[in-house]
């Protein structure tokens, strides 16, 4: 894999735990506890989705509550516009539901990590050549195993392969045996309502089932 498609420093956080927290439907006022709850699971990436209550608020407040070893950043990202306001606020990634290009180059130029949604090997391979330093299989549900390995025989191998959309514990294996290397983590971690116990429980299950896996 060339230097333009690597990414050691995001592969940095992944190293940690490479499980990415979305909360999507957070609101700033409880986005801290539940970012430190994470934190104490070990949790290194949190996302906020930007169809969120006053989502770069609550970007604005984790990155101010948590240490600069923690990658925030936002989620549901579709208009190249918004990356300035997200910088400004303290995020330091850009995930999206797509393979836009003008997206991703506005996330690398802002000096940003990126990591677009993808679910043809065209989407994955435009993507990688526009900077994206890791590819979300979106939604990983529908895609399934069977595509990450087929995927898997012709993309670099240094690719980071990120499976978001219906992970559970129990549904980590197969896509890890196939070589995805991390996940994003929805509904089964994190849901409006639930709460900060629950997310706590739920956190450290997904890290368990993780280790498990990979020790």
């Amino acid at each position: 894999m060339s230097e333009k498609h690597s990414s050691p420093a995001f592969r940095s956080f992944l190293d940690r735990l490479p499980l990415i927290a979305i909360l999507r439907g957070v609101t700033p006022d409880e986005v801290v506890p539940i970012g430190r709850a994470l934190s104490g699971a070990g949790f290194a990436i949190i996302e906020v989705p930007l169809n969120s209550p006053q989502p770069l608020e609550s970007i604005r407040r984790l990155a101010a509550a948590l240490t600069p070893d923690h990658l925030i950043g936002a989620g549901t990202v579709t208009d190249p516009g918004i990356v300035p306001a997200i910088v400004a606020a303290g995020g330091r990634l850009i995930v999206m539901p797509h393979s836009d290009a003008a997206v991703i180059r506005a996330a690398k130029g802002a000096g940003m990590f990126c990591a677009p949604g993808v679910a043809t090997p065209t989407e994955g391979f435009a993507a990688l050549a526009n900077g994206a330093d890791a590819l979300k299989l979106f939604p990983a549900e529908l895609l399934g195993p069977a595509v990450l390995k087929a995927w898997r025989s012709v993309f670099p191998s240094a690719t980071v392969f990120l499976p978001v959309g219906g992970i559970t514990p129990e549904t980590m294996g197969p896509f890890l045996s196939v070589g995805a290397s991390g996940f994003g983590l929805g509904s089964a971690l994190y849901k409006p309502g639930s709460t900060l116990t629950e997310v706590a429980a739920n956190a450290r299950n997904f890290r368990d089932a993780w280790r498990k896996m990979r020790p």
